[in-house]
């Protein structure tokens, strides 16, 4: 997606958001298996609800006892992330030592299983699916503007949560952020949305002015903000009730939040809980990759890649890169140098961005791309 001229704007949510919860569970689970195991099929679904969390899923790994020993340590696990996240009890939005968590683990189907851990000693694909990449030179972590804005303003929101600057901030927030672009370029802030759960103490006029001038003033400058620039910072004016108290929690519905901020396509498929077989997972990380490379290599200012699979076959059923101003022939080009460059089966990425590891609950939260402050292998720039 091409973003020419006028205003297009994207969201994020903070770590102690409902649907991050569910997120965050997941590949904390997906994490702890991984370190006993790094070949482990996981797939963990997690929700949320007042103070029930439901934990399911499907697993298959070569040693019962890991599946047992992730399988009791789960409801730690739960308590973790939720404490991690800023929950202290119930009045907050959820109790970690209290609320019910249920514990579903099965098997991996068989079916499932003899198409991915083939018999021929090949990793198929552990699903159908299109999967894409995207990369621009909006900003230096070659990423839309919208959501890089809007990322760094829900982490100052817990860093000023976190360090007791401002104790009265809740866990739960939710920001979003509206360039305007000129030319294909992003040229100005037109307006920001914050929406923070805040202690019932705190004064509505109060919590908007320490908003903006805590947090916002500090990631919005004022070169960038529009001569019509706007603040709406929590527009209902209260927030008191949040995180799963308020809202139900689902892992993998905060997808766009995930990725590119809505301009990007999406296949539709969700990262958290998911092992690198997936290649919801793995080939949406390889499509960043191939991406940013095409960018960062001069090819193109803005780059998608779309990568698809049928489940139990290695090689893609279909490679697209489309390079903003290149042609159908030069496109056609670059993406057969990338096919030479690179190998796409799940094997070939796993190894090339060394997947097998417990890597995944820092990504869920804040984006799975354009991150500073975690080295991603997804997102190193081969010369």
């Amino acid at each position: 997606m091409s973003i020419r001229n006028g205003l297009f704007s994207s969201e994020s949510v903070s770590e102690g958001h409902p649907d991050k919860l569910a997120d965050r569970i997941s590949d904390a689970v997906l994490d702890e298996f991984l370190k006993l195991e790094p070949t482990a099929r996981v797939a963990c679904e997690t929700l949320l609800a007042d103070q029930c969390v439901v934990v399911a899923g499907e697993f298959k790994t070569r040693s019962p006892e890991t599946f047992s020993a992730v399988r009791e340590r789960a409801v730690s696990i739960v308590a973790g992330v939720l404490r991690d996240a800023g929950y202290r009890d119930a009045a907050t939005g959820i109790d970690p030592d209290r609320c019910e968590v249920q514990i579903r683990f099965n098997g991996q189907s068989a079916d499932i299983n003899q198409g991915v851990d083939r018999q021929d000693g090949v990793i198929g694909a552990g699903d159908q699916g299109l999967m894409f990449g995207y990369a621009c030179n909006d900003t230096p972590e070659l990423m839309p503007a919208p959501i890089v804005f809007a990322h760094r303003l829900v982490r100052r929101q817990a860093e000023l949560r976190r360090s007791g600057v401002l104790p009265w901030l809740g866990p739960d927030a939710k920001s979003q952020v509206t360039f305007r672009y000129e030319e294909g370029r992003p040229v100005a802030i037109e307006a920001v949305v914050l929406s923070t759960q805040h202690d019932s103490d705190i004064e509505t006029e109060a919590l908007r002015n320490a908003v903006s001038e805590q947090i916002i003033a500090s990631v919005i400058p004022s070169n960038l903000r529009s001569s019509g620039y706007r603040e709406l910072i929590n527009p209902t004016g209260r927030f008191v009730t949040g995180g799963p108290k308020g809202d139900a929690g689902l892992t993998g519905r905060k997808i766009i939040v995930d990725t590119y901020g809505g301009a990007a396509p999406h296949g539709g498929g969700a990262f958290s809980g998911k092992d690198p077989s997936k290649v919801d997972r793995s080939a949406a990380y390889m499509a960043r990759f191939l991406a940013k490379q095409v960018v960062a290599r001069g090819w193109g200012e803005r780059a998608l890649v779309q990568i698809a699979y049928a489940i139990g076959v290695a090689e893609p059923v279909s490679f697209l890169v489309d390079a903003e101003g290149a042609s159908s022939s030069r496109n056609q080009e670059i993406a057969e140098t990338l096919r030479r460059e690179f190998d796409l089966t799940p094997a070939g990425i796993i190894s090339r961005l060394d997947l097998q590891r417990p890597i995944y609950y820092p990504t869920a939260a804040y984006g799975h791309f354009g991150r500073d402050d975690l080295k991603l292998p997804w997102e190193v720039v081969v010369s």
